[in-house]
């Protein structure tokens, strides 16, 4: 480097007073040159922060820059001195700036260096020199330092070094972003040509539609648009218009009127035909009870009963019926609590079965409420009826039937029964009951004859015992 400087003996004003630095300001710009060491021109640093110094030849050749001084290459090209040919501008590494900026590559990615061009290769044209600058006097000028080359590359590498360390740190902070393929629809695989669905005509022409459909993709709702906001105006249209005409809620009311008494009627049925029965059941299974429980004890004498007081018990062995007989024919107090009801009141006072002759006649329920009389339309001629009393029973035999008669029709419990057939005075026996069933607008009639009177102390009558 200290043959490019002016001599000693060269005068301060000669052609070659300022030596090769001080033909064209070279030397200033070499001064400006030393602000950036990657950028130094000196000889020995290179611009490139990915010079390698292990890739430094031996020896560089020495130029003539055409003004009778010596430079290093580097700086020869600077100052835009012909290269000779065949040599590179700078001792640039590819391979090292893939490794630097990228990472560590494989073999066959990484980029082979340049091969030096063959000597026999036209030389490369120089670059066109930069504008000279101006040059400053001789005092002003500062000598270059004479740096060797080894500690400038040494601090080229390190920063170099640190970059691609802080660069690679840094790409390694990133989170690389996810690649997302759509995942491939399955396609479905169509039968072999050879087989045919089993079965008759229909299934096959299922199978085959269900061979030419398309498969249809998710289905994406659609999120509706929101509603424009509503005046106060449109607002009170909409609610008016949201309400149920006159019509319709007159409509509603009516249909909930028929729902709500449709159910009460259902309930009222019920009552009638089930719950009325069990009741009147075990209201008068509660009057036998008591009567023979009277009648065991001796406490009860004969005489006249008061009405609704039970004094006397009813078989029908044919239809299995025991039902107590209570004096009146009150509904409330006698009939529907199930028992049978003597006619001993007012004009409708009938004999009792004790009195020499007589008719003896009980009404009873044929539908509801215990329903004793309900199937003595069955009763054929000659079925026994026992009636059992504190000191004997009386047995009747079924003697006719009146299938219907008026309500108002009193001649039916009369001593001699008009239309039972009986010619004259006797014992008798008349069953009435309402017709048809689970109405009362007729009257069903069946009378009886006394065929037998047993005291209770001979035991019970054949009726009863078979």
């Amino acid at each position: 480097m200290t043959a490019g400087r002016p001599g000693p003996d060269a005068g301060p004003e000669g052609p070659d007073a300022h030596g090769a630095y001080g033909a064209d300001g070279a030397f200033v710009a070499a001064v400006d040159g030393l602000a950036d060491p990657l950028n130094d021109p000196l000889p020995g640093g290179h611009a490139s922060p990915w010079f390698r110094t292990d890739n430094i030849p031996a020896a560089e050749p020495v130029y003539d820059d055409g003004h009778g001084s010596a430079y290093e290459p580097g700086y020869a090209l600077h100052q835009g001195a012909q290269q000779p040919q065949g040599a590179p501008n700078e001792w640039y590494d590819p391979a090292g700036y893939q490794r630097d900026w990228y990472g560590p590559q494989e073999p066959s990615a990484r980029i082979a260096p340049a091969a030096p061009s063959s000597p026999a290769a036209p030389a490369a044209p120089a670059a066109p020199a930069a504008p000279a600058a101006p040059v400053a006097p001789a005092e002003e000028r500062i000598p270059a330092p004479d740096l060797p080359a080894e500690p400038r590359t040494e601090v080229i590498a390190a920063v170099a070094g640190g970059l691609a360390e802080q660069r690679t740190e840094v790409m390694a902070r990133i989170p690389a972003e996810p690649v997302f393929e759509p995942a491939p629809e399955p396609v479905p695989e169509p039968a072999p040509a050879s087989a045919s669905p089993s079965g008759g005509r229909a299934e096959r022409r299922r199978a085959a539609k269900g061979r030419g459909r398309r498969r249809q993709g998710p289905v994406v709702e659609q999120a509706a648009p929101a509603a424009a906001p509503m005046s106060r105006m449109e607002a009170r249209r909409a609610a008016k218009a949201a309400k149920d005409s006159p019509a319709v809620v007159a409509s509603r009311v009516v249909g909930e009127v028929f729902i709500s008494l449709g159910v009460l009627m259902l309930l009222f049925v019920t009552y009638q035909l089930w719950w009325t029965n069990i009741r009147a059941e075990q209201i008068a299974g509660n009057e036998t009870n008591r009567i023979q429980d009277e009648w065991a004890s001796g406490d009860r004498k004969p005489g006249v009963f008061a009405p609704g007081q039970g004094f006397a018990i009813m078989h029908i062995p044919k239809l299995d019926v025991v039902a107590p007989i209570a004096e009146g024919i009150d509904k409330e107090k006698v009939l529907d609590r199930g028992m049978i009801g003597h006619y001993g009141e007012g004009k409708l006072k009938t004999a009792m079965p004790s009195d020499k002759q007589g008719n003896f006649a009980v009404a009873g329920h044929r539908n509801t409420h215990g329903e004793p009389f309900r199937y003595i339309n069955k009763l054929s001629p000659g079925d026994p009826i026992v009636v059992e009393t504190r000191d004997a029973y009386y047995t009747y035999e079924m003697a006719s039937i009146l299938p219907q008669t008026s309500p108002s029709n009193i001649s039916v419990i009369e001593p001699v029964p008009v239309g039972s057939g009986f010619k004259g005075p006797g014992k008798y026996l008349t069953l009435t009951t309402c017709t048809p069933e689970f109405t009362s607008t007729y009257r069903l009639i069946v009378w009886g004859k006394m065929v037998d009177e047993r005291p209770r102390s001979e035991g019970k009558p054949d009726a009863l015992v078979g």
